[in-house]
């Protein structure tokens, strides 16, 4: 079951990686700047994906349930609610970007150069919000039914058409304007455009194991508004404040210099690297613990919470030695000043051990308690670890105390190491299982 449903996961997320490598292989190849602009620039529109992701896994939470109950009916009734609140996000982040992508920039950084790439890189960016986030939501929903291929074919036509318009718009080739740093947004357009279309195609007009249709955008769910109130809105709050959180990171970051900037660059790609499968497996047992609390069966859920923490252990292991043993390869696929390759190997070597406690708690805060709708004690655990260790120590290293590349990192990321342990209690615990009410007249609705 897991690997049915955690290997197309793993695949579409290595794709996705694969995009975000090229975008910054591409870019990089016009200078540190237009490279720091772009990841600048990306930073933000990441606070967009990750509040998707909240919105689509809350609403997860609820559908692989609903699915396991059967009841078809309150689980379209939670894509509707899902679907809405991802209307009005995407509104809200195209006006901002319309109208303030120089605010923005100098949100991260005060480098005049830094900051006009990243506006050059914004002006192509306000379409892809509302694309970006009915096809993101639209697939955890999907794949919280156990739909995972029509997901991981759409990313792999995406990809083509990324890297073929990366080419083409970049750097003039075929007789295309040579863009540069606009040119992979551009590209980005189409690709989120191509993506858009295949996943909310099928789920609005082809799909037949949920049977949502655009009407249903329209119908009533007041009746199933506490539940989702109580269960999936904790998902999004936590993911939020994660997503401002990660910007906070970002802000020390951009605050260290193009050096610093441009290393963590090319690590985030290596980390997203190690840690996919972790994304893979733990979108898995979110959707398995769903199912098999749907059913009613606590104890196979219990046991099954307990096999995915050492398969998350494990996996974080092999990430680390991942990390290490491919980090120098990867840095001299740079050209990079050799103060920006000195701090990139530090920051590798740091990331390796952190990914061994994120793989840990990965698992558990977005798989298996969260899947049990243990939400709002993973919310608390998300805002508090973050913002009272991470960002004031993060900050206190690298802008204070002026410490060594890889403690910075340590530092900003220790809410990894808090989080891991902290939630391996509340496994053991039990508490972590919810129980959610639903009309029984509905339930072959």
């Amino acid at each position: 079951m897991v690997a049915a449903i955690a290997i197309p996961i793993t695949l579409q997320s290595l794709i996705t990686i694969g995009v975000n490598m090229t975008d910054t292989m591409m870019v990089g190849a016009l200078g540190e700047v237009p490279l720091s602009g772009a990841a600048l620039a990306n930073q933000f529109i990441m606070v967009f994906q990750i509040c998707c992701m909240g919105i689509g896994m809350g609403a997860s939470v609820l559908t692989s349930r609903f699915w396991g109950m059967k009841n078809h009916h309150a689980l379209k009734k939670s894509i509707t609610i899902m679907l809405r609140i991802c209307l009005g996000f995407a509104l809200f982040f195209s006006l901002v970007t319309f109208f303030a992508p120089e605010a923005i920039m100098r949100i991260y950084t005060t480098d005049p150069e830094i900051i006009r790439e990243g506006v050059r890189y914004f002006k192509w960016a306000v379409p892809c919000y509302l694309l970006l986030g009915f096809s993101l939501t639209s697939t955890i929903v999907l794949r919280s039914v156990g739909q995972v291929r029509l997901p991981l074919i759409s990313s792999i036509f995406a990809f083509i058409i990324n890297i073929f318009f990366n080419y083409l718009f970049i750097f003039g080739n075929f007789g295309a304007p040579q863009m540069g740093i606009e040119g992979s947004a551009l590209s980005t357009l189409i690709a989120r455009i191509v993506e858009f279309s295949f996943i909310c195609g099928y789920l609005f007009f082809v799909d037949k194991k949920i049977n949502y249709r655009l009407k249903h955008l329209f119908m009533g769910c007041r009746d199933i508004s506490k539940e989702y109130v109580e269960i999936a809105i904790p998902v999004l709050i936590s993911d939020v404040f994660l997503a401002l959180g990660n910007n906070a990171v970002a802000m020390v970051i951009g605050r260290l210099g193009v050096s610093f900037v441009s290393a963590n660059a090319i690590t985030l790609v290596l980390q997203q690297l190690s840690t996919v499968f972790i994304q893979g497996i733990a979108n898995a047992s979110a959707i398995i613990t769903g199912h098999t609390l749907g059913r009613g069966d606590e104890e196979t859920a219990q046991q099954q919470g307990v096999t995915f923490l050492y398969l998350g252990i494990a996996v974080g292991i092999c990430g680390a030695m991942l990390i290490w043993i491919t980090s120098k390869p990867m840095i001299s696929l740079y050209n990079l000043t050799p103060e920006t390759q000195a701090i990139a190997a530090q920051l590798m070597f740091a990331i390796g051990f952190i990914v061994i406690f994120q793989s840990a708690n990965s698992i558990l805060t977005k798989g298996v308690l969260r899947g049990g709708g243990d939400t709002r004690f993973l919310m608390v655990a998300d805002i508090i670890f973050l913002w009272v260790a991470s960002v004031p120590l993060g900050a206190l290293a690298g802008l204070v105390w002026h410490l060594p590349a890889f403690w910075i990192y340590m530092l900003l990321k220790i809410d990894q190491i808090i989080k891991a342990i902290w939630c391996i209690y509340r496994l053991k615990s039990r508490k972590w299982i919810k129980k959610i009410a639903v009309d029984p007249l509905n339930q072959n609705q």
